[in-house]
């Protein structure tokens, strides 16, 4: 939209304007190197100021369509209006240039160099992009490549916009111009169908960009409210690359005697695109570099933003001095001058001062044993508060009346968890996440366990709390990590789980040289030891629970990379009557079931959708969220949908699993992940589904290596007898992915890599 398009006669001459060249434009002023009409402006430096019957003239660069609202000489900064791009509300696609300053000496961003190896930008410029459903992209004109891709979901019960690759889950996103070294952009808006989304809210598509970091600039330019908004541009002499080449030479353009001159780079990375050069007023001087003597002394003594000067101040050349009076002395710089007749009364001050201070130590000394006993006091007083505020006493009766349960949980002391922790020593953090830290602790006989600290609990929720503990403490499975005990002396309660040694299942996936050394047995093992642990959580318990957080890292390995399901600060206790359960909406991006966050309902289906993308990392090696080559972010489990239903299933799997595993296992288990990703909550399978499923893949290839399968007490047999459907033939309906139904991801992961 924004472009500037030719010239007209310039000199290449630095002089101040002639007197026939206007000197302002309404009122906006003009300095020379800028100016209108022939002779009256350096090359590239043109503009153009139209009259209006109803309204002030406006300015224009160059004479093209990018309106100038303000030049600041002394930042070397020209404000224009912001270039916009908007789609309507009945269109579905719109590509569109927003900006280009292609050969000329203008810039969204330019990094100024201030000395060697030090550099500094110039503008705030971002790109706004605001609307429900949308997918903007934007291109590099001089290279016609991708500069980035973003998109927002916005669902009809929920007003705020859902993305995963947004920089704020609020009602816009915005890329930040700080890396994007090109002149000329071009911005592609592409709405998603309204229908798929189950949405309500059809609005305008919108791209515009301005400088600011504040949301009420957004916020004003959206209701109305903010008329004033600016784009900023950064001008630089373009006659040479470098000011090594430029000085010496007739068109150098720092012309005034007191300025210096500054490299000018168009990326952060410095080395490469140099592209010319600034004019800088030196220190103590203010004024246009680019005219003789238009560098002016600064009169610091004059100064009314900040007093420079407590004593005598007088202005010199690029400077001043600051002295005391005669018969005062001191750094006037700092505070006003002392009389030199007050340094006895002075020095006789500190001795009356230093003798108060020694008597107050000895008297602070004296009273430090009274206070230490009274702290004492007082944190006996407030553990017991918190004992009884956290419901100890309740707990304390559930393990009396239950054998199972005092066995398996105790109620620790805040002095035991001290000890253990050495206070919470920051060396003991073994990991910290949404809901608290966990700290390595080693109890008086000596087990080793891990320790979670909380941010908070919400006092309406401690009875759920010590119920929940009743119940974890009940559960026993070789898959879930133990629950020892908590303490309940502190203002948030503790827990104390069984300590396990060998880190996440994240961390032997996505190992820094990116080659994990888990062989495709292990991996299955682990699929299926955590597809037992979390059926067992849905169904076999005393009462379901739902995980609500299951991701990677909350799979734990032992030293026999024995899979142990930890993290329960997100977990739901159902009642055995219900199958669902509204919540506020909790989880981790690249995990999160879209069902669950748009209806806010949490089901069973809920883990299941979550528990399909660790399937996905194990199959494929890859984070939920991953950066391709091009640096582009692309959402895993949309990725892998999309592969399978363009007939390259495989072109995701990890190089050490196509070795050992085979064509078989693969197909089977790409289905199995399919079924999980479903949308819709009703035709993924159940938990105990999903572990007949993976049982079955590894009961086989055991067969075929000549090992056998010995069975425990979390395995089963036998499908499920409330399965809608058999595995066989849901298998294949996901290896019949092609012929499905038109659904959001396909409508999604097409328009995302063929522009309409």
């Amino acid at each position: 939209m924004g472009s500037i398009r030719t010239e007209s006669r310039s000199t290449n001459t630095t002089f101040p304007l002639p007197f026939f060249c206007p000197k302002s434009c309404g009122s906006i002023s003009l300095e020379y190197p800028f100016g209108i009409g022939d002779g009256c402006f350096r090359p590239g430096f043109n503009l153009t100021c139209r009259n209006h019957s109803t309204s002030a003239p406006r300015l224009f660069l160059g004479d093209g369509t990018i309106e100038v609202t303000r030049i600041d000489m002394n930042q070397g900064l020209a404000y224009i209006k912001p270039p916009t791009v908007v789609m309507g509300v009945d269109d579905e696609f719109k590509r569109a240039s927003l900006i280009d300053l292609e050969n000329w000496p203008y810039s969204l961003y330019l990094e100024e160099q201030m000395i060697r190896n030090a550099y500094q930008g110039l503008t705030s410029n971002r790109v706004y992009v605001v609307g429900c459903s949308a997918m903007a992209s934007l291109v590099d004109l001089t290279t016609n490549k991708s500069i980035s891709t973003r998109f927002s979901f916005c669902a009809a019960s929920d007003p705020n916009q859902y993305s995963e690759w947004s920089d704020s889950n609020e009602e816009y996103f915005t890329l930040n111009l700080y890396s994007v070294s090109t002149t000329a952009m071009e911005v592609q808006l592409t709405r998603f169908s309204q229908t798929e989304l189950h949405s309500v809210n059809t609005s305008s598509i919108k791209a515009t960009i301005f400088n600011g970091d504040n949301d009420s600039d957004l916020e004003g330019v959206l209701n109305g409210s903010r008329t004033n908004v600016e784009a900023t541009l950064v001008w630089y002499m373009n006659d040479h690359l470098s000011c090594e080449e430029a000085m010496n030479t007739d068109t150098y353009a720092c012309l005034s005697q007191n300025s210096f001159c500054h490299g000018a780079f168009l990326d952060p990375f410095h080395s490469i695109n140099s592209v010319g050069y600034l004019c800088r007023c030196s220190l103590g001087y203010q004024g246009n570099p680019y005219v003789l003597n238009g560098c002016q002394d600064i009169n610091e003594c004059n100064s009314t933003e900040k007093r420079l000067c407590y004593g005598i101040c007088t202005n010199t050349e690029g400077g001043y001095t600051c002295t005391c009076a005669a018969g005062t002395s001191g750094d006037p710089k700092l505070a006003p001058c002392i009389p030199n007749n007050k340094n006895q009364t002075l020095l006789l001050g500190v001795i009356i001062g230093a003798s108060t201070g020694i008597g107050l130590l000895l008297l602070c000394s004296s009273l430090l044993i009274l206070r230490r006993k009274w702290k004492k006091r007082k944190q006996k007083k407030t553990r017991e508060k918190y004992f009884h505020q956290n419901h100890g006493l309740l707990l304390q009766q559930l393990i009396s009346t239950s054998e199972d349960f005092s066995e398996r949980t105790k109620i620790f002391s805040l002095e035991e968890m001290e000890k253990a922790t050495n206070n919470f020593d920051e060396t003991r953090v073994l990991g910290r996440g949404g809901h608290g830290t966990v700290y390595k602790g080693i109890l008086s006989d000596q087990r080793v366990v891990a320790v979670k600290k909380s941010k908070y609990v919400k006092q309406s929720e401690i009875d759920q709390f010590i119920n929940e503990v009743a119940v974890l403490s009940q559960i026993n499975h070789r898959n879930i990590v133990k629950l020892f005990g908590c303490c309940l002396e502190t203002e948030v309660p503790l827990l104390i789980y069984e300590f396990i040694s060998n880190g996440t299942l994240l961390d032997h996936l996505h190992i820094p040289d990116g080659n994990s050394i888990l062989s495709w047995d292990d991996r299955l093992r682990i699929a299926v030891e955590a597809a037992g642990a979390l059926a067992y959580l849905h169904s076999a318990a005393s009462i379901s629970i739902f995980h609500r957080d299951v991701k990677s890292s909350n799979v734990l390995l032992d030293d026999h990379l024995t899979a142990k399901i930890s993290d329960f600060g997100s977990s739901r206790l159902i009642p055995l009557d219900q199958t669902h359960l509204l919540t506020a909406v909790q989880g981790t991006f690249g995990y999160l079931d879209p069902e669950y966050y748009q209806t806010s309902q949490l089901t069973e289906k809920s883990d299941v959708y979550s528990f399909g993308v660790i399937l996905l990392e194990l199959l494929t090696g890859k984070k939920p969220i991953f950066s391709t080559e091009y640096e582009h972010r692309l959402n895993l489990s949309m990725h892998f949908l999309q592969t399978v239903r363009a007939n390259r299933p495989f072109d995701l799997i990890d190089d050490l699993v196509m070795k050992e595993a085979t064509e078989e296992e693969l197909i089977d288990m790409i289905g199995l992940v399919e079924m999980c990703l479903r949308l819709k909550g009703v035709k993924r399978p159940t938990m105990k589904e999903v572990e007949y499923k993976l049982q079955n893949l590894r009961r086989i290839r055991l067969k075929k290596t000549g090992h056998c399968l010995v069975k425990s007490d979390e395995e089963t047999e036998h499908p499920p007898r409330d399965s809608p459907y058999g595995f066989s033939e849901v298998v294949d309906q996901a290896n019949q992915g092609t012929s499905r139904n038109y659904t959001l991801e396909k409508e999604f992961m097409w328009s995302h890599h063929h522009p309409r």
